[in-house]
């Protein structure tokens, strides 16, 4: 009874108090919440006992379980220490320590790391070291004060990284906050804008890219991009040698590559980072998520040695990088990511990954049978199911419909948990998870499509 009635209490006060991301608090008021207490390894245990399987890595940050003994036990012991000072004028080891770990890992040429805390911030970060570099280190290349994206791009809810993005649903009524940018078509093989078929097209989607990159130069600070993988676009896998071509366009039109490797860094794509897996080093990278394992905020923006010192000077000339938070290079939090960094080391986690990649291929392959399924797109241990009204003319399912929430909430009661993004389901498992529980997580999310997608019959 004492748990019914502590449920029941934390239910009425999130009711009443709590406003929840990406949300329609209306609905959510009507329901009861799944309030998640603890969890270990790949589960969640909600506040009544009721186990799930983390689907989505709780929202693909987590990377090598919950609970996992090394990052809890690096958490304790900084705590012994003390839990934070400012990085401003002072500096503390774990963020010392980090920021050599970061630079020894990161793709060749980054060399230099500045914190922040979460993904939208790294990639702020980003977008004003770029646009500084320009005035200080080259005027006379153009104004170079504007950026080039993808189109369906997600960079984060900040107003510079929203600026960069083009999801309409999340972003069309903030359009008067936003600074003007160029947009590309992206890669998006299933729905191809040139209604051409990969490799016979030749990576023609990258012309439209050229063209813009040849005429605009003047004006483009950078091209930001998340390598090999739209994710929040709904998992928009780019085909083979297109980033490593942005990169050499990029560099040939004199424009700074910038790299959001937040979802795609510390191994979801299969190596560390995405950008290795076509040798490309961009000017700038954004991480996050994953690289604290899971278990507190925490980002960086790596870059490279010559863009570094084009914000070197005397005091007088204040070319500093006016730009900080409170929370810079915190010191639990960058302990925790040198334990998350030890833990790929000593538990050889991307080497153990790649058998379970090719697992999740094969698990995944036969619900391309199923006739609301239109397309399964895999990067590494990351997957996107886009479900359709119908196969042939490819028809997504429209929002009202709601087929991806309807989806998972049938996967909840089969003891699953996922997050979809519209009529795409995405599956993203913590990297630890194992055979036996990875064909359990796509059994249930191939059940709970049928469920949903059958007619049922008429009484």
């Amino acid at each position: 009874m004492t748990e019914q009635r502590s449920t029941k209490q934390l239910s009425e006060w999130d009711h009443r108090h709590l406003w929840h991301p990406f949300t329609q608090m209306q609905e959510w008021e009507t329901e009861e919440p799944v309030i998640i207490e603890r969890g270990k390894g790949p589960y969640l245990i909600d506040t009544k006992g009721n186990r799930y399987l983390d689907g989505t890595s709780s929202i693909w940050v987590n990377l090598h379980g919950h609970r996992h003994p090394v990052l809890d036990r690096a958490i304790k012991t900084q705590l012994n220490a003390i839990a934070h000072s400012t990085l401003l004028g002072l500096s503390n080891p774990p963020a010392i320590r980090l920021a050599r770990e970061l630079v020894r890992l990161a793709p060749k040429g980054l060399t230099r790391v500045f914190y922040s805390d979460d993904g939208s911030t790294a990639v702020e970060v980003a977008l004003k070291m770029a646009v500084q570099y320009w005035q200080q280190a080259r005027p006379r290349a153009g104004p170079k004060n504007s950026f080039l994206h993808l189109k369906l791009a997600y960079h984060g809810d900040t107003i510079g990284a929203v600026s960069v993005g083009n999801i309409e649903l999340f972003h069309a009524r903030f359009k008067p906050l936003l600074f003007p940018t160029l947009e590309a078509d992206p890669p998006y093989c299933y729905r191809c804008p040139l209604k051409l078929t990969y490799p016979s097209c030749a990576l023609a989607c990258l012309e439209p890219v050229e063209t813009i990159l040849r005429e605009r130069h003047r004006e483009l600070a950078g091209f930001i991009i998340e390598p090999l993988i739209q994710a929040a676009a709904g998992m928009i896998t780019q085909p083979p040698g297109y980033l490593n071509r942005v990169r050499e366009l990029c560099t040939k039109y004199d424009v700074l590559l910038i790299a959001d490797e937040v979802a795609t860094g510390f191994g979801r794509t299969g190596t560390l980072f995405a950008c290795r897996q076509e040798r490309v080093t961009p000017d700038l990278m954004a991480v996050s998520k994953g690289l604290t394992g899971g278990y507190m905020p925490l980002a960086a923006t790596l870059t490279t040695e010559p863009l570094y010192d084009a914000f070197l000077g005397k005091y007088e000339d204040f070319k500093s990088f006016f730009h900080g938070h409170s929370y810079t290079g915190n010191p639990l939090g960058c302990a925790v990511a040198l334990a998350n960094l030890d833990v790929f080391r000593k538990e050889r986690t991307l080497a153990r990954l790649q058998p379970k990649i090719r697992l999740m291929t094969r698990l995944l392959r036969p619900l391309r049978q199923l006739p609301h399924v239109g397309d399964i797109r895999q990067q590494g241990f990351m997957a996107g199911i886009e479900l359709v009204t119908d196969r042939t003319g490819k028809s997504p399912y429209p929002l009202e419909a709601r087929i991806g929430h309807r989806i998972a909430q049938e996967a909840r009661k089969r003891g699953l948990l996922l997050r979809p993004l519209g009529h795409i389901l995405v599956l993203m498992p913590p990297l630890s998870t194992d055979a036996k529980t990875l064909a359990r997580m796509v059994d249930i999310v191939s059940r709970s499509i049928v469920s949903v997608t059958t007619p049922k019959p008429s009484a």
